[in-house]
Protein backbone atom coordinates (compact mmCIF):
# COMPACT_ATOMS: atom_id res chain seq x y z
CA UNK A 1 0.00 0.00 0.00
CA UNK A 2 1.43 3.68 -1.08
CA UNK A 3 0.93 7.14 0.98
CA UNK A 4 -1.69 7.40 -0.63
CA UNK A 5 -3.53 4.61 -0.29
CA UNK A 6 -2.64 4.72 3.42
CA UNK A 7 -4.20 8.68 3.72
CA UNK A 8 -7.29 7.33 1.79
CA UNK A 9 -7.97 4.95 3.49
CA UNK A 10 -7.33 6.40 7.20
CA UNK A 11 -9.71 8.88 5.93
CA UNK A 12 -12.19 6.51 5.29
CA UNK A 13 -11.91 4.10 8.17
CA UNK A 14 -12.42 7.52 10.42
CA UNK A 15 -15.36 8.51 8.41
CA UNK A 16 -17.12 4.89 8.20
CA UNK A 17 -15.80 3.91 12.30
CA UNK A 18 -16.11 6.90 14.50
CA UNK A 19 -17.48 4.85 17.50
CA UNK A 20 -14.06 2.47 17.41
CA UNK A 21 -12.07 6.21 18.27
CA UNK A 22 -9.02 5.50 16.03
CA UNK A 23 -7.00 8.66 15.89
CA UNK A 24 -7.08 9.07 11.91
CA UNK A 25 -2.91 9.71 12.16
CA UNK A 26 -2.74 6.80 14.51
CA UNK A 27 -3.87 4.47 11.71
CA UNK A 28 -1.77 5.77 9.42
CA UNK A 29 1.11 5.55 11.33
CA UNK A 30 0.11 2.01 11.88
CA UNK A 31 -0.35 0.76 8.12
CA UNK A 32 2.98 2.53 7.37
CA UNK A 33 4.70 0.75 10.00
CA UNK A 34 3.10 -2.21 8.68
CA UNK A 35 4.13 -1.72 5.17
CA UNK A 36 7.78 -0.93 6.36
CA UNK A 37 8.27 -3.99 8.09
CA UNK A 38 6.93 -6.32 5.32
CA UNK A 39 10.39 -6.31 3.60
CA UNK A 40 12.25 -7.69 6.19
CA UNK A 41 9.65 -10.31 7.02
CA UNK A 42 9.67 -11.38 3.39
CA UNK A 43 13.79 -11.77 3.88
CA UNK A 44 12.82 -14.05 7.06
CA UNK A 45 10.38 -15.91 5.15
CA UNK A 46 12.69 -16.61 1.99
CA UNK A 47 15.86 -17.67 4.14
CA UNK A 48 13.86 -20.58 5.64
CA UNK A 49 12.18 -21.32 2.45
CA UNK A 50 14.91 -20.94 0.11
CA UNK A 51 12.85 -20.81 -3.07
CA UNK A 52 14.07 -21.81 -6.65
CA UNK A 53 13.53 -18.69 -9.27
CA UNK A 54 13.83 -19.79 -13.10
CA UNK A 55 15.79 -17.56 -15.01
CA UNK A 56 17.81 -17.89 -18.09
CA UNK A 57 20.59 -20.32 -18.08
CA UNK A 58 24.03 -18.85 -17.34
CA UNK A 59 27.74 -20.21 -17.64
CA UNK A 60 26.87 -22.62 -14.93
CA UNK A 61 24.33 -24.28 -16.63
CA UNK A 62 21.47 -23.86 -13.97
CA UNK A 63 18.09 -22.39 -15.16
CA UNK A 64 17.50 -20.99 -11.59
CA UNK A 65 18.60 -19.67 -8.22
CA UNK A 66 17.95 -19.85 -4.84
CA UNK A 67 16.68 -17.21 -2.32
CA UNK A 68 20.07 -17.26 -0.31
CA UNK A 69 22.57 -16.83 -3.04
CA UNK A 70 21.63 -13.38 -1.98
CA UNK A 71 23.81 -13.61 0.98
CA UNK A 72 26.83 -14.81 -1.56
CA UNK A 73 29.93 -12.01 -2.37
CA UNK A 74 29.78 -10.80 -5.12
CA UNK A 75 33.13 -12.70 -5.84
CA UNK A 76 30.98 -15.58 -6.35
CA UNK A 77 27.55 -14.67 -7.29
CA UNK A 78 28.78 -12.77 -10.61
CA UNK A 79 32.96 -12.45 -10.77
CA UNK A 80 32.19 -10.61 -14.22
CA UNK A 81 30.00 -8.12 -12.42
CA UNK A 82 31.66 -4.54 -13.14
CA UNK A 83 30.87 -1.62 -10.93
CA UNK A 84 28.45 -3.91 -8.90
CA UNK A 85 26.34 -3.63 -11.60
CA UNK A 86 25.55 -7.71 -11.45
CA UNK A 87 24.36 -9.87 -15.16
CA UNK A 88 23.48 -13.20 -13.87
CA UNK A 89 23.64 -14.08 -17.86
CA UNK A 90 27.31 -14.00 -17.82
CA UNK A 91 27.44 -16.48 -14.90
CA UNK A 92 30.25 -16.93 -12.68
CA UNK A 93 31.55 -20.00 -10.11
CA UNK A 94 30.45 -22.92 -8.66
CA UNK A 95 27.46 -21.99 -6.33
CA UNK A 96 26.64 -24.48 -3.21
CA UNK A 97 23.82 -23.35 -1.29
CA UNK A 98 22.67 -25.87 1.76
CA UNK A 99 19.85 -24.67 3.82
CA UNK A 100 20.47 -25.71 7.10
CA UNK A 101 18.13 -23.25 8.49
CA UNK A 102 14.73 -25.11 7.43
CA UNK A 103 15.70 -28.76 8.90
CA UNK A 104 16.38 -27.04 12.41
CA UNK A 105 13.26 -24.89 12.59
CA UNK A 106 11.43 -28.33 11.52
CA UNK A 107 12.99 -30.35 14.54
CA UNK A 108 11.67 -27.66 16.77
CA UNK A 109 8.57 -27.52 15.38
CA UNK A 110 8.55 -31.33 15.95
CA UNK A 111 9.94 -31.45 19.54
CA UNK A 112 7.46 -28.58 20.33
CA UNK A 113 4.20 -30.13 18.65
CA UNK A 114 4.86 -32.84 16.74
CA UNK A 115 2.31 -34.94 18.80
CA UNK A 116 -1.43 -34.10 19.53
CA UNK A 117 -2.06 -31.78 22.92
CA UNK A 118 -4.18 -32.34 25.76
CA UNK A 119 -6.12 -29.56 27.14
CA UNK A 120 -7.81 -29.67 30.27
CA UNK A 121 -10.36 -27.69 32.23
CA UNK A 122 -9.41 -25.94 35.32
CA UNK A 123 -13.41 -25.85 36.34
CA UNK A 124 -14.70 -27.00 39.62
CA UNK A 125 -17.30 -28.48 38.58
CA UNK A 126 -16.20 -32.35 37.11
CA UNK A 127 -19.25 -32.57 34.62
CA UNK A 128 -18.53 -28.98 33.04
CA UNK A 129 -14.81 -29.53 32.79
CA UNK A 130 -15.39 -32.68 30.88
CA UNK A 131 -17.83 -30.44 28.35
CA UNK A 132 -15.36 -27.37 28.18
CA UNK A 133 -12.69 -30.08 27.24
CA UNK A 134 -15.27 -31.84 24.78
CA UNK A 135 -15.84 -27.89 23.03
CA UNK A 136 -12.10 -27.28 22.94
CA UNK A 137 -11.14 -30.35 21.15
CA UNK A 138 -14.03 -29.34 18.77
CA UNK A 139 -13.22 -26.12 17.91
CA UNK A 140 -9.52 -26.97 17.86
CA UNK A 141 -10.29 -29.40 15.26
CA UNK A 142 -12.66 -28.00 13.30
CA UNK A 143 -9.91 -25.03 13.11
CA UNK A 144 -6.99 -27.39 11.76
CA UNK A 145 -6.50 -29.38 14.78
CA UNK A 146 -2.59 -30.56 14.85
CA UNK A 147 -1.81 -29.14 11.80
CA UNK A 148 -2.93 -25.81 12.87
CA UNK A 149 -0.49 -25.37 16.22
CA UNK A 150 1.93 -26.75 13.64
CA UNK A 151 1.37 -24.08 11.41
CA UNK A 152 0.96 -21.32 13.72
CA UNK A 153 4.51 -22.61 15.59
CA UNK A 154 5.76 -22.35 12.07
CA UNK A 155 5.35 -18.79 11.87
CA UNK A 156 6.03 -17.91 15.44
CA UNK A 157 9.61 -19.97 14.51
CA UNK A 158 10.13 -17.68 11.43
CA UNK A 159 8.55 -14.23 12.05
CA UNK A 160 9.37 -14.64 16.17
CA UNK A 161 5.72 -14.02 16.71
CA UNK A 162 2.17 -15.84 15.85
CA UNK A 163 -1.52 -14.16 16.76
CA UNK A 164 -4.00 -16.46 16.86
CA UNK A 165 -7.25 -15.00 16.10
CA UNK A 166 -10.99 -16.32 17.32
CA UNK A 167 -14.01 -15.90 15.23
CA UNK A 168 -17.36 -16.94 14.96
CA UNK A 169 -17.51 -18.97 11.30
CA UNK A 170 -21.35 -18.00 10.94
CA UNK A 171 -23.04 -14.98 11.85
CA UNK A 172 -24.05 -13.90 15.39
CA UNK A 173 -27.81 -15.41 15.07
CA UNK A 174 -26.72 -18.84 13.82
CA UNK A 175 -24.25 -18.87 17.09
CA UNK A 176 -26.84 -18.10 19.64
CA UNK A 177 -29.49 -20.90 17.71
CA UNK A 178 -27.28 -23.74 18.56
CA UNK A 179 -28.83 -25.44 21.60
CA UNK A 180 -26.06 -27.91 21.65
CA UNK A 181 -22.26 -26.57 22.62
CA UNK A 182 -20.53 -29.29 20.62
CA UNK A 183 -22.47 -27.80 17.81
CA UNK A 184 -21.88 -24.31 18.32
CA UNK A 185 -18.20 -25.07 19.15
CA UNK A 186 -17.99 -26.25 15.57
CA UNK A 187 -18.68 -22.84 14.25
CA UNK A 188 -15.54 -20.79 16.07
CA UNK A 189 -13.19 -20.76 14.16
CA UNK A 190 -8.88 -19.73 15.78
CA UNK A 191 -6.66 -18.87 13.03
CA UNK A 192 -3.05 -18.21 12.88
CA UNK A 193 -2.33 -14.88 11.49
CA UNK A 194 1.45 -13.77 10.68
CA UNK A 195 3.22 -10.51 11.21
CA UNK A 196 3.20 -9.65 7.67
CA UNK A 197 -0.40 -9.48 7.14
CA UNK A 198 -0.97 -8.23 10.85
CA UNK A 199 -0.94 -4.60 12.38
CA UNK A 200 -1.16 -4.47 15.64
CA UNK A 201 -2.28 -0.97 17.57
CA UNK A 202 -0.57 -1.61 21.01
CA UNK A 203 -1.92 0.78 24.16
CA UNK A 204 0.29 3.91 25.27
CA UNK A 205 0.14 2.36 29.22
CA UNK A 206 0.75 -1.37 28.25
CA UNK A 207 2.56 -2.60 25.90
CA UNK A 208 0.65 -6.29 26.27
CA UNK A 209 -2.76 -5.02 25.74
CA UNK A 210 -4.26 -4.26 22.07
CA UNK A 211 -6.25 -1.38 21.47
CA UNK A 212 -6.93 -2.67 18.10
CA UNK A 213 -6.04 -5.22 14.97
CA UNK A 214 -5.66 -5.05 11.73
CA UNK A 215 -5.99 -7.79 9.14
CA UNK A 216 -4.64 -6.53 6.06
CA UNK A 217 -4.18 -8.71 2.75
CA UNK A 218 -3.83 -7.57 -1.09
CA UNK A 219 -6.32 -9.57 -3.58
CA UNK A 220 -4.76 -10.53 -7.07
CA UNK A 221 -5.87 -8.01 -9.73
CA UNK A 222 -3.97 -6.06 -12.58
CA UNK A 223 -1.91 -3.03 -12.15
CA UNK A 224 -4.99 -0.58 -12.27
CA UNK A 225 -7.58 -2.60 -10.23
CA UNK A 226 -5.17 -3.26 -6.89
CA UNK A 227 -7.57 -4.54 -4.13
CA UNK A 228 -6.53 -4.23 -0.89
CA UNK A 229 -9.03 -5.66 2.03
CA UNK A 230 -8.60 -4.57 5.69
CA UNK A 231 -10.11 -5.87 8.28
CA UNK A 232 -10.18 -4.38 11.84
CA UNK A 233 -11.00 -5.69 14.96
CA UNK A 234 -11.54 -3.76 18.05
CA UNK A 235 -13.04 -3.95 21.73
CA UNK A 236 -16.24 -3.13 20.47
CA UNK A 237 -16.27 -3.86 16.97
CA UNK A 238 -15.28 -5.84 13.79
CA UNK A 239 -15.25 -3.83 10.43
CA UNK A 240 -13.50 -4.90 6.97
CA UNK A 241 -12.91 -2.42 4.21
CA UNK A 242 -11.94 -3.14 0.78
CA UNK A 243 -9.32 -0.50 -1.23
CA UNK A 244 -9.07 -0.47 -4.77
CA UNK A 245 -7.11 1.38 -7.54
CA UNK A 246 -4.45 3.53 -8.16
CA UNK A 247 -3.42 6.71 -7.67
CA UNK A 248 -6.31 9.04 -7.82
CA UNK A 249 -8.62 6.26 -9.15
CA UNK A 250 -8.76 5.11 -5.43
CA UNK A 251 -12.15 3.91 -4.09
CA UNK A 252 -12.91 2.77 -0.75
CA UNK A 253 -16.22 0.65 0.48
CA UNK A 254 -17.28 -0.57 3.88
CA UNK A 255 -17.94 -3.90 3.11
CA UNK A 256 -18.98 -4.83 6.68
CA UNK A 257 -19.49 -4.33 10.29
CA UNK A 258 -20.33 -5.93 13.39
CA UNK A 259 -20.05 -5.65 17.09
CA UNK A 260 -17.38 -7.81 18.80
CA UNK A 261 -19.27 -10.61 20.10
CA UNK A 262 -16.25 -12.65 20.78
CA UNK A 263 -14.83 -10.94 23.71
CA UNK A 264 -16.87 -7.89 24.21
CA UNK A 265 -14.03 -5.75 26.48
CA UNK A 266 -10.97 -7.04 24.38
CA UNK A 267 -9.90 -7.83 20.75
CA UNK A 268 -10.32 -10.97 20.04
CA UNK A 269 -6.51 -11.81 19.59
CA UNK A 270 -4.33 -14.53 21.70
CA UNK A 271 -0.57 -13.36 21.27
CA UNK A 272 2.06 -16.18 20.87
CA UNK A 273 5.62 -14.77 21.38
CA UNK A 274 8.40 -17.61 20.01
CA UNK A 275 10.86 -16.69 22.51
CA UNK A 276 9.85 -13.89 25.16
CA UNK A 277 11.43 -10.44 24.37
CA UNK A 278 10.79 -7.98 27.86
CA UNK A 279 8.59 -4.99 26.61
CA UNK A 280 8.44 -5.66 23.10
CA UNK A 281 5.19 -7.12 21.15
CA UNK A 282 6.96 -9.10 18.69
CA UNK A 283 9.17 -11.71 20.64
CA UNK A 284 12.42 -13.49 19.23
CA UNK A 285 12.41 -15.71 15.85
CA UNK A 286 14.88 -18.73 14.86
CA UNK A 287 15.82 -17.71 11.86
CA UNK A 288 17.23 -13.85 11.62
CA UNK A 289 20.01 -14.79 13.96
CA UNK A 290 21.46 -18.25 11.80
CA UNK A 291 21.52 -15.69 8.59
CA UNK A 292 25.00 -14.88 9.05
CA UNK A 293 26.47 -18.62 9.94
CA UNK A 294 23.91 -19.68 6.60
CA UNK A 295 25.83 -17.34 3.89
CA UNK A 296 28.99 -17.83 5.57
CA UNK A 297 28.67 -21.68 5.39
CA UNK A 298 27.30 -21.17 1.83
CA UNK A 299 30.41 -19.29 0.85
CA UNK A 300 32.73 -21.38 2.16
CA UNK A 301 30.57 -24.26 0.56
CA UNK A 302 31.10 -22.92 -2.86
CA UNK A 303 34.67 -22.02 -2.05
CA UNK A 304 34.98 -26.05 -1.85
CA UNK A 305 33.31 -26.74 -4.88
CA UNK A 306 35.84 -24.24 -6.86
CA UNK A 307 38.81 -25.93 -5.47
CA UNK A 308 37.60 -28.91 -6.26
CA UNK A 309 36.34 -28.18 -9.68
CA UNK A 310 40.34 -26.64 -10.53
CA UNK A 311 42.29 -29.49 -8.43
CA UNK A 312 40.11 -32.62 -9.32
CA UNK A 313 41.39 -32.60 -12.59
CA UNK A 314 44.66 -33.30 -14.03
CA UNK A 315 45.61 -29.81 -16.27
CA UNK A 316 48.93 -29.83 -18.83
CA UNK A 317 50.81 -27.15 -19.76
CA UNK A 318 52.12 -27.86 -23.56
CA UNK A 319 55.26 -25.94 -24.91
CA UNK A 320 56.22 -26.63 -28.60
CA UNK A 321 54.01 -29.20 -29.48
CA UNK A 322 51.73 -28.71 -32.78
CA UNK A 323 48.17 -29.52 -32.38
CA UNK A 324 48.45 -30.61 -28.62
CA UNK A 325 45.04 -28.98 -27.79
CA UNK A 326 43.21 -31.59 -30.66
CA UNK A 327 45.29 -34.47 -29.16
CA UNK A 328 43.28 -36.68 -26.15
CA UNK A 329 45.37 -37.10 -23.08
CA UNK A 330 45.29 -40.71 -22.14
CA UNK A 331 47.14 -44.41 -21.84
CA UNK A 332 48.45 -45.34 -25.22
CA UNK A 333 48.78 -41.94 -27.03
CA UNK A 334 51.66 -40.91 -28.55
CA UNK A 335 53.17 -37.25 -28.97
CA UNK A 336 55.88 -36.15 -31.18
CA UNK A 337 57.73 -32.99 -32.24
CA UNK A 338 60.74 -31.80 -33.81
CA UNK A 339 60.91 -28.63 -31.16
CA UNK A 340 63.95 -29.73 -28.53
CA UNK A 341 62.67 -27.38 -26.32
CA UNK A 342 59.15 -28.89 -26.50
CA UNK A 343 58.36 -29.99 -22.74
CA UNK A 344 54.30 -30.92 -21.54
CA UNK A 345 54.09 -30.02 -17.80
CA UNK A 346 51.06 -31.23 -15.65
CA UNK A 347 49.41 -29.22 -12.32
CA UNK A 348 46.37 -30.03 -10.72
CA UNK A 349 44.95 -33.01 -8.85
CA UNK A 350 43.08 -32.98 -5.83
CA UNK A 351 44.76 -31.71 -2.61
CA UNK A 352 43.72 -32.02 1.39
CA UNK A 353 42.84 -28.62 2.56
CA UNK A 354 42.80 -29.36 6.58
CA UNK A 355 42.24 -25.77 7.30
CA UNK A 356 38.64 -25.43 5.03
CA UNK A 357 37.18 -28.51 6.09
CA UNK A 358 37.66 -27.55 9.78
CA UNK A 359 36.56 -24.23 9.30
CA UNK A 360 33.18 -25.74 7.86
CA UNK A 361 33.28 -28.05 11.07
CA UNK A 362 33.05 -25.52 12.79
CA UNK A 363 30.22 -23.33 11.32
CA UNK A 364 28.00 -26.25 11.28
CA UNK A 365 29.05 -26.05 15.21
CA UNK A 366 28.33 -22.64 15.79
CA UNK A 367 24.76 -23.34 13.77
CA UNK A 368 24.06 -26.22 16.07
CA UNK A 369 25.01 -23.77 19.64
CA UNK A 370 22.77 -20.90 18.03
CA UNK A 371 19.95 -22.98 17.35
CA UNK A 372 20.15 -25.76 20.07
CA UNK A 373 19.35 -28.00 17.34
CA UNK A 374 22.19 -30.82 16.93
CA UNK A 375 22.15 -32.80 14.10
CA UNK A 376 21.20 -36.13 16.05
CA UNK A 377 17.58 -33.97 16.56
CA UNK A 378 17.30 -35.44 13.15
CA UNK A 379 18.07 -38.94 13.58
CA UNK A 380 22.13 -38.30 12.35
CA UNK A 381 24.69 -39.94 14.63
CA UNK A 382 28.24 -38.78 14.19
CA UNK A 383 29.79 -39.43 17.68
CA UNK A 384 29.73 -41.80 20.15
CA UNK A 385 26.98 -41.29 23.29
CA UNK A 386 28.55 -42.56 25.96
CA UNK A 387 28.21 -45.75 28.09
CA UNK A 388 25.11 -44.52 29.17
CA UNK A 389 21.63 -46.23 28.55
CA UNK A 390 20.00 -44.87 25.61
CA UNK A 391 17.14 -43.06 26.37
CA UNK A 392 19.58 -41.12 29.28
CA UNK A 393 22.67 -40.25 26.41
CA UNK A 394 19.72 -39.08 24.05
CA UNK A 395 18.36 -36.64 26.65
CA UNK A 396 22.00 -36.06 27.63
CA UNK A 397 22.70 -35.62 23.72
CA UNK A 398 19.60 -33.29 22.94
CA UNK A 399 19.69 -31.38 26.57
CA UNK A 400 19.99 -28.16 24.87
CA UNK A 401 17.04 -28.07 22.51
CA UNK A 402 14.34 -29.99 25.47
CA UNK A 403 15.46 -27.28 27.43
CA UNK A 404 15.16 -24.57 24.63
CA UNK A 405 11.19 -26.59 23.78
CA UNK A 406 10.31 -25.92 27.69
CA UNK A 407 10.72 -22.40 27.35
CA UNK A 408 8.68 -22.24 24.69
CA UNK A 409 6.13 -24.24 25.53
CA UNK A 410 5.49 -21.51 28.22
CA UNK A 411 4.90 -18.82 25.51
CA UNK A 412 3.19 -21.22 23.17
CA UNK A 413 1.49 -22.13 25.94
CA UNK A 414 -0.04 -18.74 27.43
CA UNK A 415 -1.16 -17.78 23.84
CA UNK A 416 -2.97 -21.38 23.66
CA UNK A 417 -4.83 -21.13 26.79
CA UNK A 418 -5.65 -17.66 26.28
CA UNK A 419 -7.87 -18.35 22.95
CA UNK A 420 -9.33 -21.44 25.09
CA UNK A 421 -10.74 -18.31 27.11
CA UNK A 422 -11.47 -16.23 24.20
CA UNK A 423 -13.19 -19.68 22.41
CA UNK A 424 -15.35 -19.91 25.80
CA UNK A 425 -16.12 -16.42 25.83
CA UNK A 426 -17.55 -16.39 22.71
CA UNK A 427 -19.91 -19.55 23.26
CA UNK A 428 -20.38 -17.83 26.80
CA UNK A 429 -21.85 -14.62 25.01
CA UNK A 430 -24.26 -16.51 22.34
CA UNK A 431 -25.82 -17.89 25.21
CA UNK A 432 -24.62 -21.33 24.24
CA UNK A 433 -22.78 -22.17 26.97
CA UNK A 434 -22.95 -20.31 30.21
CA UNK A 435 -19.59 -20.12 31.97
CA UNK A 436 -17.63 -18.04 34.80
CA UNK A 437 -14.40 -16.20 33.85
CA UNK A 438 -12.74 -18.60 36.51
CA UNK A 439 -13.66 -21.68 34.69
CA UNK A 440 -12.19 -20.49 31.49
CA UNK A 441 -8.82 -21.18 32.83
CA UNK A 442 -7.26 -23.99 31.20
CA UNK A 443 -4.44 -26.82 31.59
CA UNK A 444 -2.39 -27.73 28.94
CA UNK A 445 -0.23 -31.25 29.32
CA UNK A 446 2.55 -31.14 26.56
CA UNK A 447 3.52 -34.91 25.42
CA UNK A 448 7.20 -35.92 25.76
CA UNK A 449 9.10 -35.02 22.53
CA UNK A 450 11.19 -38.04 22.58
CA UNK A 451 9.14 -41.34 21.18
CA UNK A 452 9.15 -43.81 23.91
CA UNK A 453 8.54 -47.59 23.10
CA UNK A 454 4.88 -48.89 23.91
CA UNK A 455 5.98 -51.20 26.63
CA UNK A 456 7.53 -48.15 28.71
CA UNK A 457 3.72 -46.00 27.87
CA UNK A 458 1.84 -49.13 29.16
CA UNK A 459 4.53 -49.36 31.95
CA UNK A 460 3.74 -45.39 32.67
CA UNK A 461 0.15 -46.08 32.19
CA UNK A 462 -0.06 -48.96 34.66
CA UNK A 463 1.53 -46.92 37.52
CA UNK A 464 -0.77 -43.53 36.88
CA UNK A 465 -3.72 -46.08 36.60
CA UNK A 466 -2.23 -46.78 40.13
CA UNK A 467 -2.33 -43.37 41.39
CA UNK A 468 -6.58 -43.38 40.76
CA UNK A 469 -6.00 -41.70 37.07
CA UNK A 470 -9.24 -42.27 35.15
CA UNK A 471 -8.93 -45.41 32.58
CA UNK A 472 -10.11 -43.31 29.93
CA UNK A 473 -8.13 -40.90 30.11
CA UNK A 474 -5.04 -43.26 30.55
CA UNK A 475 -6.63 -44.66 27.12
CA UNK A 476 -6.60 -41.61 25.36
CA UNK A 477 -2.99 -40.77 26.14
CA UNK A 478 -2.04 -44.14 24.48
CA UNK A 479 -4.15 -43.13 21.38
CA UNK A 480 -7.12 -45.31 21.96
CA UNK A 481 -10.64 -43.54 21.34
CA UNK A 482 -12.98 -44.19 24.00
CA UNK A 483 -16.66 -42.93 24.23
CA UNK A 484 -17.48 -40.63 27.36
CA UNK A 485 -19.75 -43.12 29.18
CA UNK A 486 -17.89 -46.39 28.01
CA UNK A 487 -14.94 -46.46 30.37
CA UNK A 488 -14.54 -45.35 34.17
Amino acid sequence: MDTQHIEQLTTALSAAAGSVGLHPRTLAGLLAQHKAQRASLAGLWAYYRNPLTPRAPSRSGRPYSLAQQRGLPLRLSNPAAVGGNVDDRLGGREIVIENDIAWRIGAMIDFLVGKPIRLVSAAGDARLARLIERVLETTFEHSGGLAMLQEAALLGHIYGSVDLLVQAAGDDDELSAQSDPLHAAELVRVTPIDPARAAPLLSPDDWRRLDAYAVIADRPGDAQQRRTVVEVFTPTLRQVLEVSGTGDAVSIRLLGQSPNRVAPGAVPVAHIQNVAQPFVYHGLGEVEPLIPLQDELNTRLSDRANRVTMQSFKMYLAKGVDGFERAPVGPGVLLSTDNENASITAFGGDAASPSEDRHIDELREALDKVSGVPPLATGVVRAKVGNLSSENALRLTLQGLIARTARKRITYGRGITHACSLILSALHHAGVLRTDPRDRAVRIEWPDPLADSQAELIRAAQSKRDLGVPASRLLSELGYATEDAGVE
